[in-house]
């Protein structure tokens, strides 16, 4: 193991967890085998296509992982679709890196139009 590796948690969120989004090119379906230093006992096996699972296993790599096991492991697109329910369970500090790192808004995804009445006037 590189001394890289070892080393890169010291140095927070920036030191363990890709530049881009786009580095992120886990798949978009069916089961991966999550290292066995990753897992929590029993959950080693994750369904990318069940929403709860992913999320859990999104939030546990992003928390704990090496770079190379959140490129290997998080879809970009899956991510960015589960952000607002993924950033809640996160620590606060690597919250706010990876929504400037990765563009992610802390608000939430679809606004609600405006009522207007039938003159026009803002409801």
């Amino acid at each position: 193991m590189p001394i890289s590796d070892l080393l890169a948690g010291r140095f927070g969120p920036a030191g363990r967890l890709p530049d881009r989004i786009e580095e992120m090119r886990g798949p978009a379906r069916g089961v991966v085998m999550v290292p066995l230093y990753l897992s929590w006992p029993g959950l080693r096996e994750c369904d990318v296509s069940d929403e709860s699972t992913r999320r859990n296993m999104y939030g546990m790599l992003l928390s704990q992982g090496k770079r190379n096991d959140i490129a290997r492991f998080i879809n970009a697109d899956l991510l960015a679709a589960d952000w607002s329910l993924i950033s809640e369970s996160l620590e606060p500090k690597l919250r706010r890196w990876c929504e400037r790192q990765f563009a992610f808004s802390d608000e939430p995804a679809a606004q609600q139009p405006t009522p207007v009445g039938e003159d026009g006037a803002v409801a």
